[in-house]
């Protein structure tokens, strides 16, 4: 009897051990997310691409004023990372990035260049950054307060 009251209070331990892993596991934060990725990739000598910042807020800008950004990253990974494309959400946005494999631990650039000639108020855009990476896109993102002329119309898009 004592051997099988043993036993169950073993199984018990082990079932609410499990129990308070699993509930610690549900409040990993984001930089241990992250460094989950960064270790699965290590596993699979995958790149990972880790931006110093995804967005970016110009503030106020006159119409007309082209402004630019530069988006930094490192590869956090274990093999090159290699960006294939770098697509915005408009045709106000131009990108230019490192277009060379960036080497594990090494970094890189997008400078993104919005125009705001025709554009007013608040304008929200994205650009899609394409890699080789396991997620395959990283979405980064931009704002600015576009002061139109008095008396012009301007459309928002």
């Amino acid at each position: 009897m004592l051997k099988k009251s043993a036993a169950m209070l073993a199984i018990a331990s082990l079932v609410l051990s499990v129990s308070c892993k699993e509930n610690a596991a549900l409040k990993i934060d984001e930089n241990a997310a992250k460094q989950a990725e960064i270790a699965h990739a290590e596993a699979g000598k995958m790149p990972v691409i880790k931006f110093e910042t995804m967005e970016h807020d110009f503030g106020t800008i006159k119409q007309g004023d082209k402004v630019e950004y530069v988006y930094k990253f490192t590869n956090e990974g274990a093999a090159d990372l290699v960006i294939s494309q770098v697509k915005p959400s408009c045709g106000c946005t131009a990108p230019e990035w490192t277009k060379t494999p960036v080497a594990p631990g090494a970094s890189g650039e997008i400078k993104v260049v919005f125009d705001s000639n025709g554009k007013s108020g608040k304008q929200s855009k994205t650009v899609n950054v394409h890699s080789n990476t396991e997620s395959g896109t990283d979405v980064l993102k931009f704002t600015a307060e576009i002061n139109a002329p008095q008396g012009i119309g301007a459309a928002s898009h």
